[in-house]
């Protein structure tokens, strides 16, 4: 029976998972101190550099429903051990790639997948499974807190490796620091799933649970609003360092925003998963989207100048990833925590659809345009229309026919 299997330690799997958290996303919000030296050095445009990292976060969300799936059904254990030798691969060729097709296959897709292994989805369904839903939402934000602390701490890290070791060594540091997620993954080797047999006994397939979920409209909505976040996000982290240089404000100030950003995620991230203890979950989120729009229009309408930067850093940051606990949450909440790790994973997909469309308009646009302000401008439309969709869903669990008894 269920309550014959042991769970793990709270404590072990929030260390660990915030440890692989940190370490994962922590290298990925670096990616735009890469974009200058790399198209500069090659000799690539903006476009080339965009295209990989847009490539790179729709195979995220690709190989997230795959990586999802089989972390439902063999547990994360496994999962983790495959992403961390893909992002280290990937890392590897992204650094001796010669040509923007290779670039684009490792850079785009091998980390892409390796990403799809190493975070949220993956790791949100060892939670799910693991800590019990009166503190599941506060344990998302503390994770959640983990891959914003890994910004803070990370993104100055690879600042100075590239500046003391060059670009492309400082890419192979990283390829062999990222097969740390490997002793770590042990700690979340959940009992129960050893040859392949899962924790609880299945009472719905993944093809039934993922058909519900597409019937059911807050699961759409939710899944709008998360392609909203996904455009904003990765084309402030990955253009901004380029558009305060194009500015005139130097790269420390692009590498100490994106750490700004970090840090006061950490808090947000924290604040919205405790808050999604207590409040309505699809109040947060609103919120959240609302106040994204207002900071953006705020922070193209003041003069420019660090300070300006440092604050905008601080505000969005505390908005930054501060949605991830709360939308996760709630599909535990709604559909259950068998098939968590799956229903996430594809309502993450359309946020990595997002994420592409956010960091290749930028590079596009700007090639053509010579400026970023029609994507800034769609990111504040975007911000308004994601807090819309949040009002009208629904949080509280499906109801599903009771199986009758033979």
């Amino acid at each position: 029976m269920q309550s014959e299997i042991k769970k793990l330690s709270m404590t072990q799997v929030l260390a660990c998972g915030a440890a692989i958290v940190t370490l994962s996303m922590g290298i990925r919000h670096g990616f735009g101190m890469w974009l200058q030296p790399i198209t500069q050095d090659m000799g690539w445009t903006r476009e080339t550099f965009a295209f990989a990292l847009a490539v790179q976060n729709l195979a995220w969300g690709v190989f997230g429903i795959v990586g999802g799936i089989a972390a439902d059904r063999f547990g994360a254990f496994k999962v983790l051990i495959c992403g961390a030798i893909l992002y280290a691969l990937g890392l590897a060729g992204m650094a001796t790639s010669p040509t923007p097709g290779l670039f684009a296959l490792t850079t785009g897709v091998l980390i892409g997948a390796a990403q799809a292994g190493t975070t949220y989805a993956v790791i949100y369904g060892v939670l799910g499974r693991q800590i019990s839903a009166e503190k599941r939402s506060w344990a998302m934000g503390v994770a959640a807190a983990a891959g914003s602390f890994g910004q803070f701490l990370m993104v100055p890290v690879e600042g100075q490796l590239i500046l003391q070791l060059g670009w492309k060594t400082a890419l192979l540091v990283l390829s062999l620091a990222v097969l740390l997620i490997i002793p770590l993954a042990f700690g979340l080797r959940e009992p129960g799933f050893q040859g392949g047999a899962t924790r609880a006994p299945r009472t719905q397939s993944a093809t039934a649970a993922f058909m519900e979920a597409i019937r059911y409209p807050s699961f759409l909505l939710l899944t709008a609003g998360y392609f909203v976040c996904g455009f904003q996000v990765v084309f402030i982290g990955v253009h901004m360092p380029s558009y305060l240089k194009d500015h005139g404000l130097s790269p420390q100030v692009a590498s100490y925003a994106l750490a700004l950003i970090g840090l006061f995620n950490v808090f947000g991230t924290y604040i919205a998963g405790t808050l999604g203890q207590r409040m309505p979950k699809r109040h947060i989120l609103a919120f959240i989207y609302f106040a994204r729009a207002v900071v953006i229009a705020v922070f193209l309408m003041v003069p420019l100048s660090p300070m300006s930067v440092y604050l905008f850093s601080a505000v969005i940051g505390a908005l930054w990833l501060s949605t991830v606990p709360p939308t996760n949450a709630m599909v535990a909440q709604i559909f259950g925590v068998q098939h968590m790790s799956m229903l996430s994973g594809f309502i993450f997909f359309s946020h990595q659809i997002g994420s592409f469309l956010g960091v290749w308009l930028g590079g596009y646009l700007y090639d053509k345009t010579g400026s970023y302000d029609v994507v800034w401008y769609l990111s504040i439309a975007l911000g308004v229309f994601a807090g819309l969709v949040n009002l009208p869903v629904r949080e509280n669990a499906i109801a599903r026919a009771i199986p009758k008894a033979a």
